[in-house]
């Protein structure tokens, strides 16, 4: 019997308004999951009124969805690669709508975190194998750099505009339609991507077509398991930092566990027949400085998105509705940079180039905000650094096309799936990391007697700080890892 091997249907055979509808429903896909991730952020409090949270409790909103989503997004790449990703996209985003109306009708704390954990299956399934889709539909650079810049504008502008929405929902509705939003969202996107999300092809492998890995040849179980296992048992572990601290036993025995679990799983992977993550994509420069560079810039970024929102509404008093419109002229200003600009500057000046640019903005950005006063004037003192985060929208598509750039047909679903788990990394990191830190040095200004403004404001100045370190880290490994990409 003839080796089988999945292709996809041809780009060029598909024609540029097909193309583009695909883009359009895999950027509504992402757009709903990135959504999610921001859009409870702002309802939280009211969250934690009605249903009851403790104040440790109300955290795992977040985390349910951080761990599932961050563990699974590997194996469902490479699933993806092997079973065909229009599949695993479909499955995903059927999964995550459907557990959005469990969350939207929850009645009870563990409800709602079983079904943020669902949330997060579906987001890992249907979003690590969108790039990969879209880089095997878009094959001329330049239009696959306008594809990208589309793709990472409704990734980059959904983030903050989830803050938004998630505002105005809770002070016009109430906290459950922040997760029935997703219902008519979802189901649109069901209903466009199986006309128009090309289906993979089974052909015979011939000398000329080598047979890339199938469910047939045997997936790696026991790598796929490893991998799951260690990274779901890391993420916990970064999370629970908040609440156990960095030096206790359940920490580091939890760390230890994840490092050797992951140890195994690498160790595996060198070995396997049709490994889950084969190791030759890490001879990239380009794959390795991306993703080393995204995971601390969305570290870094954790204090943008989530700190300056807890400033305004507990050092300033805002509302949600406030805060969500606070922070609307970020979302506008990165989704503009983000459509129009990268992709003739990525075209002009290579990707690393305008990659440092925007990182540059946003060490400018939280080095203004390590400045921010307890009696802040929002023009003054806040829309300079909403209107810098327009380096968000320079880097993120310069970081993807890098990212993705030496993927081959039979990893695309790999290389998707490891940036968005770097994605994913960086976020647990910065909200242990940050969060801690702000909390600890908040505390020790509260018992030398200041204010508790001035004693959050501190704390925050700390954590942004921080951030900006993290950003000049990632413009250094940029600089190291990513020389010679230029395209221009």
């Amino acid at each position: 019997m003839s080796a089988i091997t999945r292709t996809p249907l041809p780009a060029a055979a598909r024609g540029p308004r097909s193309r583009w509808t695909a883009l359009a429903v895999l950027s509504t896909g992402v757009l709903m999951t990135v959504l999610d991730g921001s859009i409870v952020t702002v309802a939280m409090p009211a969250i934690q009124d009605d249903l009851g949270f403790t104040p440790a409790g109300l955290s795992w909103v977040v985390n349910a969805y951080l761990i599932a989503f961050g563990s699974l997004l590997l194996l469902a790449g490479r699933l993806g690669d092997l079973i065909g990703r229009k599949r695993m996209f479909l499955a995903g985003t059927g999964v995550f709508t459907a557990a959005s109306l469990l969350a939207g009708y929850a009645a009870s704390p563990a409800v709602l975190l079983g079904a943020r954990f669902l949330q997060g299956v579906g987001s890992a399934m249907a979003s690590a194998v969108s790039l990969g889709i879209l880089i095997t539909l878009f094959t001329e650079p330049r239009e696959r750099a306008r594809a990208i810049a589309v793709f990472s504008f409704t990734g980059a502008a959904g983030a903050s505009l989830g803050q938004v929405l998630g505002g105005v929902l809770t002070d016009a509705l109430d906290w459950h339609w922040i997760f029935f939003i997703n219902l008519p969202i979802g189901l649109a996107a069901l209903l466009l991507a199986v006309p128009a999300i090309p289906t993979t092809s089974t052909t015979p492998a011939t000398s000329t077509t080598p047979a890339t890995p199938s469910t047939r040849a045997g997936a790696d179980v026991l790598g796929a398991v490893l991998v799951t296992a260690g990274l779901m048992v890391g993420i916990y572990s970064v999370v629970k930092v908040e609440e156990s601290g960095w030096s206790s036993a359940h920490t580091l025995g939890l760390g230890a566990l994840a490092l050797v679990l992951l140890a195994a799983f690498t160790a595996r992977q060198a070995t396997a027949r049709t490994p889950l993550m084969p190791l030759r994509i890490f001879r990239s420069r380009a794959v390795v400085g991306a993703n080393l560079v995204q995971m601390l810039m969305v570290a870094a970024l954790f204090s943008f998105q989530i700190l300056v929102a807890l400033y305004l509404q507990k050092v300033l008093g805002y509302g949600a509705g406030a805060t969500g419109l606070a922070m609307l002229p970020a979302a506008l200003v990165i989704g503009a940079v983000s459509l129009g600009v990268p992709a003739r500057l990525n075209s002009r000046f290579g990707e690393r180039a305008v990659l440092s640019a925007g990182l540059g903005l946003l060490v400018v950005a939280l080095g203004l905000l390590t400045r921010l006063p307890v009696h802040a004037d929002y023009v003054r003192d806040l829309l300079p650094v909403m209107l810098l985060a327009a380096g968000f929208g320079l880097a993120l598509p310069a970081l993807t096309a890098l990212a993705m750039s030496q993927a081959g047909e039979q990893d695309a679903g790999l290389a998707s799936g490891l940036f968005n788990t770097t994605q994913q990394i960086g976020m647990a990191l910065g909200v242990a990391v940050l969060s801690t830190l702000a909390a600890s040095r908040t505390a020790s200004l509260a018992s030398a007697g200041r204010t508790s403004a001035e004693a959050l404001t501190g704390g925050y100045h700390l954590a942004f700080g921080i951030g900006a370190g993290l950003l000049l880290t990632a413009m250094v490994i940029a600089a190291a890892l990513l020389r010679g990409e230029r395209r221009g």
